[in-house]
């Protein structure tokens, strides 16, 4: 059971980006490598939950200005949903990145007080927008573990919450819902007045494992049911339900693609990835990670549903090719529209699915990966497409980023082009 407790000043902030009546909340800007729609207001807002906050941004100052300090503990990390940017939860507050180019566009440090720092467990972007979701988090959390924190960066605080009795372990949001994963239950809300709209049952659930689409015109909703390695899918359009039983043994990681017609799916061991058609569960492909037992970190499509990236605690990113023909109109089309691997309105290439129907074998040889990046075994990393053709983002717990390029035809090892440790302690910091 929930209970919801908002602010009553400023007004609750409708995240619908076609509004222009609320100017508390900007528009997507998610086209852009602006951020700037996220700095808070220069006046000094009041804040809940009696703690302070430092805002820090980018300047050149000397590199003994007062931010340089030991680096925090990395909590969480998480792409926003057009894999333009990326948040880290932290044991003192969050941080936000762009990732093309990379750079740090700003922190929010908590002081819980006494000289504590506040950590956050779990920071959710909403596009580029100043509405973020937060959950408590680390030894000494900034809120409780059990509540969803709606944070407004305009007015730096938080402007409503969503309380349980649990601890919650995650959370989606789509521009018209939020959606709360407990351990054994799912929440949907309506965004605008946080109405709830639907309950989910789910199998326990720890990780809090959960895929939303994002397009306006669809609300896919994947998790897992009921029953070990099964996934139920809820389309919302056509007020249906769909039980995919993905896997003998129990899910350990999948993903949607942002139209919710292809889902992603790896079991507990780890050695096989299999793509399914979310409207009437029919197996699709499968991949083949590799043939000793793994435990899949990531699963991430690219925009037009080529390509399909996986990380696992063996070190190695891999790339598999989801194309089902070499040539032809279709594929000609998938390659004009994919200079961007991460566009917010993907193209219906993940619809060429559908003529395999009929036409291949009932199950698909599983194939191996095209390209490969070699890793620290251990460390958790997470990939996703990047905007530039033919790359990847991979982020890991050590507090890395990687920007790497495949090759589509040869295949192969990976090229990196970049690194960097997150991080580490930065000079140019201005505190405001």
């Amino acid at each position: 059971m929930a209970t919801l407790s908002t602010s009553s000043s400023p007004p609750w902030p409708s995240p619908n980006v076609d509004s222009n009546s609320i100017p508390s909340f900007h528009a997507d800007q998610s086209q852009t490598p602006d951020l700037d729609s996220f700095m808070v207001r220069q006046s000094t807002p009041p804040h809940s939950h009696n703690h302070s906050i430092s805002h820090h941004k980018f300047n050149d100052a000397s590199p003994d200005s007062p931010a340089m300090t030991t680096p925090p503990t990395l909590l969480q990390l998480s792409f926003n949903q057009d894999r333009a940017c990326f948040a880290a939860a932290t044991d003192n507050g969050f941080r936000i990145y762009d990732c093309d180019p990379f750079r740090e566009h700003f922190r929010r440090e908590f002081d819980g007080g006494g000289g504590i720092a506040g950590g956050i467990g779990h920071v959710e972007m909403l596009f580029r927008c100043n509405i973020l979701a937060l959950i408590g988090g680390g030894p000494h959390p900034q809120y409780p573990p059990n509540k969803v924190m709606i944070w407004d960066d305009h007015e730096g605080r938080c402007i409503g919450e969503l309380s349980f009795r649990a601890p919650v372990r995650g959370v989606r949001l789509r521009r018209d819902r939020i959606i709360v994963v407990m351990e054994q239950k799912i929440f949907v809300y309506n965004f605008a007045d946080l109405k709830l709209l639907h309950q989910i049952e789910t199998v326990a659930n720890p990780k809090g494992l959960c895929e939303v689409s994002q397009l306006a015109d669809s609300l896919v909703l994947a998790c897992p049911a009921l029953h070990k390695g099964q996934i139920r899918v809820e389309h919302y359009a056509q007020q249906k339900s769909k039980f995919i039983s993905a896997h003998d043994s129990g899910i350990a990681c999948f993903t949607l693609t942002l139209d919710g017609q292809l889902l992603a799916t790896a079991s507990t061991k780890g050695t096989l990835i299999r793509i399914f058609g979310t409207a009437n569960g029919t197996v699709l492909r499968e991949v083949r990670r590799g043939a000793n037992a793994a435990e899949i970190y990531s699963l991430a499509f690219s925009s037009t549903a080529e390509w399909l990236g996986v990380s696992s605690d063996k070190g190695t990113v891999h790339v598999f090719s989801l194309k089902v023909n070499s040539s032809g109109p279709q594929h000609e089309k998938s390659q004009s529209t994919s200079n961007s691997n991460a566009a917010v309105t993907p193209s219906r290439s993940s619809l060429s699915f559908k003529n395999l129907k009929g036409v291949l074998p009932k199950y698909f040889n599983s194939e191996r990966s095209v390209a490969q990046f070699h890793l620290h075994e251990g460390c958790r990393y997470l990939v996703v497409f990047g905007h530039q053709k033919n790359t990847v983002i991979i982020l890991g717990m050590d507090g890395s980023f990687y920007r790497c390029r495949f090759d589509p035809v040869r295949g192969g090892e990976m090229t990196q082009l970049e690194c960097h440790n997150f991080l580490e302690p930065e000079t140019g910091f201005e505190t405001i």
